[in-house]
């Protein structure tokens, strides 16, 4: 029996919000904000630990669904519901044991029917009694005169909602024909009696965590005592239980003998008071060493240091701690999900890990997720063959995490609209599929897990092709932030993530597509040409065997007259193949804006587009020259001409033939294009030479002896903006 699909809504950022869960385990990620805790104080209010009682808010209302529910109440209106609720679809097959769920909880009984719906409502009962107790408050508000503030709707349910909302328990109707529930046909179970916590264990280890490594403090030591008593209830270790309660019961005689030494004196102090007779009622202190008490507060965990020395636990650093605390709590967790063997455990055990990555260093989070399904499959396996599924959700912000976890596991939370969706990486993977670009995909994969898994938590990314734009990049955001508003949020101050793809941009499309951040593609424009190739005499046409003349590809600037074509793959895939040269120059940059379109699946060209490629225009240099590049390097020689000639000398590693960028040259001194295609030795080398001969001018900005292209400087300032 598992869980397959939790639906939640009108809860906080929950507005209409689906989750598929896995099997065993469901990594969510997302950025901050985007819905994680709120999955776990949803299902902790209706089937956790605050589920005996009505431990809701007000603030737990969605806010559309709140202005709604004031429409509602000023026109009277108590159609529809009126609440907010989760959903839990539960999976069953013949070989589970429906004892517990049996035929008040299993409302159909058709054979290929093997999903149970059971719906937990907060829900607005009391619809007219609010309309008449608001009605009563509104005149007393308005009776305290013209200076009275008066409250609205929102401040009297803020104080009053639990006595106009109530808690139900249902199980619903599952249509298997359309696969949808059906409310109108359900069974109360609050009135039934079902306890809820045969069918579900929900247990939850929150990222607020009791661990410290302050001196006085143990948080380590008193989890082992937890422990004790969940292993102490079991029987897998009772031999061991045995064998401590003989050696405190040993320990008891020896600290008799001790004890009657030590409190001697004490003990015939009193029995020189009256109303004793001689040996009557003497009293005697005895050892009474209690198993669960002594490891209460006498258990310490150390750390050994190479079989020599130990330490308290507190000599180590907080992420090693957390990690050991988690531990611990799960170990306590798995047990009370086991129960004990006198009980029955529940049919399906739910386990929600907030934040595991807490302190922790990147190797640590990598060693937990590695490990964690590990431990998780082995906890719950009891020696009567009493088993259940335990599923386990796990919400991070890690990205050293998501890059080590299979990628089928993960739930990519995003929010869309003032709400968030549920998006699962498998289905990313169909639409490569689909599409037979598996190896598209696998590149994908492989590039995520190795390099930038940080993507998935990245308000904004760039991507950009080579080495030259990486080093030099964040410089180039800074000298933007220098000269934009200090109103504007900074590029270095905003979540961008920064990709190097090289000329495969355009493989990353749907994965841009599925997290939907704001991207911008740095590339180039890679314009060529076609020359028919000669024969030795320079006058005869070489020809292919189906008699067609042999063509050679011819590399120039975009300004060149012949330019007509671009090589560039991801250009031709964003704005189409049949774009030439000449298309891409006359592109304002909202014509430059792309946006997916829902039903084609096709990028096309929106005002309101999340994805801009930008690439080299025309531009003109403090020398008046009108040029129009063909690559950065190019771009970035013609408009800082005069910072390369002031620092020529300055550039042993990333220039090469630097006579032909001398003033004094004849030929190529202003050929910009010649220097970036025989002048440029080491790109990496060439973009840390010019961080190296930057200078800072008297208002204290950064790099201002040259310049950013054009290009660059326009995508920038679009990603800037919210």
């Amino acid at each position: 029996m598992k869980i397959t699909k939790i639906k939640a809504n009108n809860y906080r950022l929950l507005k209409d919000f689906e989750l598929d869960l896995e099997e065993d385990l469901s990594l969510v990620i997302g950025k901050n904000n985007c819905g994680k805790t709120s999955l776990l104080s949803i299902l902790d209010k209706f089937i956790g630990s605050k589920s005996n009682g009505n431990s809701f808010t007000f603030d737990d209302f969605n806010s559309e669904f709140k202005d709604e529910l004031k429409t509602k109440i000023e026109s009277n209106d108590d159609s529809g519901f009126l609440g907010l609720s989760l959903k839990l679809f539960i999976e069953y097959d013949t070989y589970d044991d429906l004892s517990n769920i049996g035929n008040t909880v299993m409302m159909d009984l058709d054979p290929d029917n093997k999903t149970i719906v059971l719906a937990f409502e907060y829900k607005l009962e009391k619809f007219h009694q609010l309309i008449l107790d608001f009605t009563n408050f509104k005149a007393k508000e308005a009776a305290k005169g013209e200076g009275h503030v008066q409250k609205d709707i929102f401040y009297f349910l803020k104080n009053n909602h639990k006595e106009y909302f109530k808690i139900f328990k249902k199980t619903v109707l599952f249509d298997v024909a359309t696969s949808i529930e059906n409310d109108d046909i359900f069974i109360d179970l609050i009135k039934e009696n079902i306890r809820i916590d045969n069918i579900i264990n929900f247990k939850l280890i929150d990222a607020k965590r009791n661990v410290s490594n302050k001196e006085p403090e143990k948080s380590l030591s008193s989890l082992s005592s937890k422990i004790y008593k969940k292993v102490e209830a079991s029987e897998d270790e009772e031999e061991a239980i045995e064998k401590f309660k003989d050696t405190l019961s040993a320990t008891d005689d020896l600290l008799d003998d001790v004890y009657a030494g030590i409190f001697k004196n004490v003990i015939d102090d009193i029995k020189q008071f009256g109303g004793i007779k001689k040996d009557d009622s003497n009293i005697k202190i005895v050892s009474t060493l209690q198993h669960r008490e002594l490891l209460e507060g006498n258990t310490t965990v150390m750390y050994d240091i190479k079989g020599d020395h130990s330490l308290p636990e507190n000599y180590n650093g907080l992420g090693y701690m957390n990690l050991i605390s988690m531990i611990f709590e799960i170990k306590i967790l798995l047990h009370e999900f086991k129960k004990e063997q006198s009980e029955k455990p529940a049919d399906i055990n739910l386990l929600f890990i907030e934040e595991p990555e807490a302190h922790t260093h990147p190797q640590m989070q990598y060693i937990f997720i590695e490990n964690i399904k590990t431990l998780l499959e082995k906890g719950v396996q009891r020696e009567d063959g009493q088993n259940r599924k335990l599923q386990t959700i796990i919400s991070t912000h890690s990205a050293h995490i998501a890059s080590k976890s299979d990628f089928h596991d993960i739930k990519y939370f995003k929010k869309e609209n003032n709400r968030v969706v549920s998006k699962n990486l498998k289905d990313l993977e169909k639409e490569y599929v689909t599409n037979g670009e598996e190896q598209n995909y696998k590149f994908l994969k492989q590039y995520l897990t190795l390099h930038r898994a940080e993507l998935f938590f990245a308000d904004k990314a760039v991507f950009i092709e080579g080495d030259t734009e990486r080093i030099l990049l964040p410089a180039m955001m800074k000298k933007i932030d220098q000269e934009s508003s200090h109103d504007e949020t900074p590029l270095l101050s905003q979540n961008i993530s920064i990709v190097e793809v090289g000329a495969y941009a355009h493989i990353f499309e749907k994965f841009i597509d599925f997290i939907g951040v704001k991207s911008l593609v740095i590339t180039d424009i890679d314009s060529y040409y076609e020359q028919i190739v000669y024969e030795d005499d320079g006058v005869t046409p070489k020809k292919h065997k189906n008699g067609n003349d042999i063509k050679e590809t011819v590399k120039c600037p975009a300004s060149d007259s012949n330019a007509m074509y671009t090589s560039n793959a991801s250009l031709k895939f964003f704005y189409g193949v049949d774009k030439k040269v000449s298309d891409f120059i006359t592109f304002t940059l909202n014509e430059k804006k792309l946006k997916k379109e829902f039903n084609s699946r096709c990028w096309i060209i929106d005002d309101d587009g999340y994805l801009i490629c930008i690439y080299q225009i025309q531009e003109t240099n403090i020398e008046t020259v009108s040029y129009h590049a063909r690559s950065f390097e190019d771009a970035f020689f013609h408009i800082n001409k005069q910072f390369f000639y002031d620092n020529l000398s300055n550039f042993p590693l990333g220039l090469k033939n630097t006579r032909y960028m001398n003033k004094s040259h004849n030929d190529y001194k202003d050929d910009v294009y010649y220097w970036a295609e025989h002048c440029v030795d080491k790109k990496p080398a060439l973009a840390m030479e010019i961080l190296l001969n930057s200078k800072t001018d008297g208002a204290g900005n950064q790099f201002s002896n040259w310049n950013i292209p054009e290009y660059i400087k326009e995508g920038l300032t679009w990603l800037k903006q919210d």
